[in-house]
């Protein structure tokens, strides 16, 4: 596994090494070792996730508050999808800022994303699954989001119909956000 960006703070995008033949392939897709060695960070993953969407499909932007942030290690096991994470931490120094990258079942990215972002994707192809690690446990009490289209954040999405949920079409706006009482 190499780091192949710095995205934000604390923010990497991964790719393992992955060993193909005419039979496919076959990669280690985490390693606890060699993920604190590459990144200096310890993550304890406590549960996998998995969503599958269809094309167009916008989930997020969406966090855990308090003490259930969750810090998650994305990556596509089928299709493609578009992912963005916006720094929520007022302390940070790309404080507000958003990264985004496609992720694909052929090119095997991976993206972590610390405790203290907003997280979202947009699938890119009908039957796109989605694979995420997370660190925390989900509480719906400490659910929030931001609004996927925030003119403050200026996210540049993929041009595409997007289908979003009912909750994601009605989150708030950054500014309507105490972002020092997130964390």
């Amino acid at each position: 596994m190499e780091i192949v960006e710095k995205a934000l703070t604390d923010a990497f995008v991964l790719k393992p090494r992955v060993f193909k033949d005419d039979r496919g392939y076959f990669y280690e897709s985490y390693n606890e070792e060699v993920f604190e060695s590459l990144t200096g960070i310890q993550a304890n993953f406590i549960q996998d996730n998995q969503s599958y969407s269809s094309k167009g499909t916008l989930r997020g932007l969406h966090f855990q508050k308090g003490e259930a942030a969750q810090a998650k290690l994305v990556r596509v096991t089928k299709g493609s999808a578009y992912d963005v994470a916006v720094d929520l931490r007022p302390d940070s120094p790309t404080f507000q800022q958003w990264y985004g990258v496609e992720l694909t079942e052929d090119n095997h990215l991976q993206f972590f994303i610390p405790r203290g972002f907003a997280h979202a994707f947009v699938a890119l192809e009908d039957n796109t699954i989605f694979q995420y690690k997370v660190d925390n446990y989900y509480s719906s009490v400490n659910d929030g989001g931001v609004i996927w289209n925030d003119e403050e954040l200026a996210i540049t999405w993929p041009e595409l119909d997007l289908e979003l949920s009912e909750k994601d079409k009605n989150l708030p706006k950054l500014n309507q956000l105490d972002l020092n009482a997130l964390w």
